[in-house]
């Protein structure tokens, strides 16, 4: 992987991570937080320059849909649960 690519996928990884961690539901947060996280240990080993990039680019559109169900998460916040007090 190329140093420009391997940015781009951490550059892409922090902004997941940031943009699950701002899902108002715990159990949203905590679900979209594994999830990122194990999308990436997936595919952690994959060298193939073309395959990186479809991952990229679909990384980038589920940010994307992260950041939309944020959005709307805050427009209709519910009560906290136990956990989350």
């Amino acid at each position: 992987m190329a140093a420009s690519t391997r940015a781009q996928v951490i550059s892409l990884y922090r902004m997941m991570l940031t943009e699950s961690n701002k899902f108002p539901s715990y159990n949203y947060r905590t679900y979209a937080l594994r999830r990122v996280r194990d999308a990436f240990r997936a595919n952690r080993e994959i060298q193939d320059p073309k395959t990186v990039e479809r991952l990229v680019l679909e990384g980038r559109q589920t940010l994307g849909v992260i950041q939309r169900q944020v959005v709307i998460g805050k427009m209709f916040e519910t009560q906290k649960t136990v956990v989350e007090n």
